[in-house]
């Protein structure tokens, strides 16, 4: 049985379509970022605005309404499954590498924990638990770190250029 101790180890063709995947993921992970900055959602009061609408602030640039539950069912439901499959794939990867395995177990695993922390807090931030507004920030945050260090990890471990 062949076993794979590095990413290092495959085809060259492997190597650059693991390498083309990871950028091009990383391309949208990160849009998607600047999109929850721009709408104001890194804040925690932006956050709060995003969800349950700032209708009662007449002084605001930008009114937003309250999501109907539909749409933040929708909008729980699609990211849910997107960043699963995401975080599953990458999770993949980083397990073909040389990596600490405490480190792996803590890449692989946290994504998940946050995802279920991050959109489980939306919705209770909707039905106006008003906290969980700070911990929607920081399971998102702790979500990021991991796909950043998991993605330079996975580009590391490819060894695509020498030197």
């Amino acid at each position: 049985m062949f076993e794979i101790n590095s990413l290092s180890q495959l085809s060259k063709e492997i190597r650059y379509l693991i390498a083309s995947f990871i950028v091009v993921l990383s391309i949208g992970f990160f849009s998607s970022i600047s999109f929850v900055n721009h709408s104001n959602s890194i804040q925690p009061n932006g956050l709060v605005e995003q969800y349950n609408g700032n209708e009662s602030d007449i002084d605001a640039d930008v009114m937003k309404f309250k999501k109907s539950k539909r749409e933040l069912l929708a909008i729980i439901h699609s990211h849910i499954l997107s960043m699963s499959v995401i975080f599953f794939i990458v999770g993949l990867l980083l397990c073909l590498t040389p990596t600490n395995i405490f480190l792996k177990y803590f890449l692989t695993i946290e994504p998940f924990v946050s995802i279920l922390l991050t959109f489980g807090g939306i919705y209770f931030l909707w039905i106006e638990i008003l906290w969980f507004k700070y911990l929607v920030i920081f399971s998102g945050f702790l979500m990021t770190i991991s796909f950043l260090l998991s993605v330079i990890i996975i580009i590391k471990d490819l060894k695509l250029f020498k030197g």
